[in-house]
């Protein structure tokens, strides 16, 4: 699967080993950054650059790291067509995909360690869009809600 990676300075830390995991599991891996933990970013300059490439379909799926992962999940959710997850257990990770079709997970690097976020990669990365007619309405009405709202903005 093709995979890109970004996330803030608070979340550098877990982001080499996510990169690491998903290398050795066989995906294809871009990093738009941070490339250092004394590298200052916005969460939200991150979260466009990995929803941009999502959206073009240049990648499969993104992951987000900072310091909690809400941030991300908060400005990841604003791109029209993201769903973005904050999963911090293996159940959501899988979950938020095969209920709610998600295609960027968001974790944070000051709530779980290495090999839990191993485990919701794996859980996240390895889970499908459920064909139940039920998952695929409800993800509908997310779009439909969507749409809504970009047309009310557009309005003003």
């Amino acid at each position: 699967m093709r995979i890109v990676i970004g996330g803030d300075q608070s979340g550098f830390p877990l982001k080499g080993p996510v990169i690491e995991f998903l290398e050795a599991t066989g995906h294809e891996v871009a990093d738009v950054g941070v490339h250092a933990a004394d590298q200052d970013a916005d969460f939200p300059d991150i979260a466009q650059e990995i929803c941009d490439r999502i959206k073009s379909g240049a990648v499969d799926r993104g992951i987000m790291v900072c310091g909690t992962g809400v941030g991300a999940a908060i400005a990841a959710n604003e791109v029209p067509g993201i769903r973005a997850a904050l999963c911090h257990d293996v159940y959501s990770a899988h979950q938020c995909v095969e209920h709610d079709d998600v295609n960027v997970l968001c974790m944070g690097a000051q709530i779980i360690g290495n090999k839990l976020a191993e485990d919701i990669l794996a859980a996240f990365l390895g889970a499908t869009f459920s064909t139940d007619e039920r998952f695929r309405r409800r993800v509908r009405k997310l779009a439909d809600m969507e749409r809504r709202a970009g047309q009310e903005l557009a309005e003003g």
